[in-house]
């Protein structure tokens, strides 16, 4: 009997050792996480302006240093450049707050800039539009209008009759006079349906079908450019 209880009291001796063994070390919880990285506010070029700082490199490129505040957590970041004349984009990855590009002269660009963590955790910056300036002009044309509403490739049920069609016009001079209006069933939209000094047209619509639409802007000193085209469907 006594070997017995002996035998008991170092079974359980022997089994608290080891759970304390086990849980001594044990780093349940990991290392603390990562917090995201914080939004990046842009400094330069400034939005809506004629960018005149860069160094020239040829008579048709300047080289520009893009700069923005550096961000909380942030480990890298990459920057998008937009030709607005030919809607291409480039990006470019530094893990500063500042990034010298060379981009054509006499030519609008937006810009932004996405912000990255260690563990790829990422916040993108607002959008920014300025003009690279090239030879001396007395006036600029509109940036291209962005097309708000509806968005791409919308698909509307088939009891749809009018669309409101919606969009947003810039200028570094700030004198856009209205806006021509391109609606179709074919792209490149070239019904012209109407002239407007608005920024939103209700267009009529019919089942089955697929829809183009443009923005020309113009400005009271004839400048004028180009949006994109955006399309969207009736059932």
């Amino acid at each position: 009997m006594k070997k017995t209880f002996l035998y008991l009291i170092k079974c359980l001796l022997f089994c608290l050792f080891y759970v304390n063994c086990s849980s001594g070390g044990d780093n349940t919880g990991g290392p603390d996480p990562l917090e995201p990285p914080g939004v990046a506010s842009l400094i330069f070029p400034s939005n809506n302006s004629e960018c005149t700082e860069g160094s020239n490199v040829s008579t048709t490129e300047s080289t520009i240093t893009f700069d923005w505040y550096n961000v909380d957590n942030a480990s890298s970041y990459e920057i998008f450049i937009k030709n607005l004349m030919t809607q291409t984009t480039e990006n470019y990855t530094t893990s500063t707050s500042e990034k010298s590009v060379t981009i054509l002269k006499g030519t609008p660009y937006s810009w932004y800039v996405v912000s990255k963590n260690a563990t790829n955790q990422t916040a993108q910056s607002s959008t920014w539009k300025f003009y690279n300036a090239g030879e001396a002009v007395s006036s600029y044309a509109p940036f291209p209008a962005d097309l708000v509403s509806p968005n791409l490739y919308t698909i509307f049920n088939a009891s749809t009759t009018n669309v409101s069609i919606e969009w947003t016009g810039e200028d570094v001079d700030n004198d856009i006079k209205e806006f021509d209006v391109y609606f179709d069933t074919v792209s490149p939209p070239s019904n012209k349906i109407t002239t407007t000094s608005s920024s939103s047209f209700s267009v009529a619509v019919v089942t089955g079908k697929t829809y183009y639409w443009r923005i020309i802007t113009k400005d009271n000193q004839g400048n004028k450019s180009e949006s994109q085209i955006f399309q969207f469907s009736v059932q």
